[in-house]
């Protein structure tokens, strides 16, 4: 049997200028009806900062294949 590794995203704080990597569990993504209301937001292990950051289709892909909790603000009516 074969393990998987755990998935890790790489960030950056732009209040400490840190760079580090964040287990799926610590990122949220937020789904709206426009990529200006589309986003990813975490916690700076460094300095506790609340970061919020665009995310465009890509960035959405790659956050929801990795198992990362997603809510979205819209509905599909």
């Amino acid at each position: 049997m074969r393990s998987v590794a755990p998935v890790v995203f790489k960030a950056g704080c732009p209040d400490c200028r840190g760079r580090f990597e964040l287990a799926a569990s610590a990122l949220r993504l937020a789904i709206g009806a426009t990529s200006r209301t589309t986003f990813y937001s975490f916690t700076c292990p460094e300095c506790g900062a609340s970061v919020r950051k665009p995310a465009g289709e890509r960035i959405v892909e790659l956050l929801t294949g990795g198992g990362v909790r997603t809510l979205r603000l819209h509905s599909t009516l």
